[in-house]
């Protein structure tokens, strides 16, 4: 005898595998729905920024079709190590960024104080 019917198809418990977490679950089905959603909302748009489904589904929602894309193995988790040491373009990018905002508070301060 099979077991109760679940309105989730994939089964919950199928996708748990392939996370290996609820959070990792909810933060991977989550993120791939937004691309999904942000794709579908810019289609009549000609961007072609957004990375479309990668399977042909009946679902609407884009949750359900994100669900369906890790039960395949289309989209899987990737561990992020934190331990890695940033490069030195990204260094300099940093750097730039801080350079800029120094900029405009400088800028800022002179206009108010011409101001007032």
């Amino acid at each position: 005898m099979k077991g109760h019917d679940t309105m989730i198809t994939p089964e919950i418990e199928g996708l748990l595998d392939r996370a290996e977490s609820k959070f990792r679950l909810v933060a991977l089905s989550s993120k791939r729905a937004r691309q999904i959603n942000s794709y579908f909302n810019q289609l009549g748009e000609g961007l072609g920024a957004s990375i479309p489904p990668q399977l042909p589904s009946t679902a609407r929602k884009p949750l359900s079709i994100a669900f369906e894309e890790i039960s395949v193995d289309k989209i899987i988790p990737v561990e992020i190590s934190e331990d890695s040491e940033p490069s030195d373009e990204e260094l300099m990018a940093i750097e730039a960024m801080e350079d800029s905002e120094l900029e405009e508070d400088a800028e800022s301060e002179e206009t108010s104080d011409e101001s007032a």
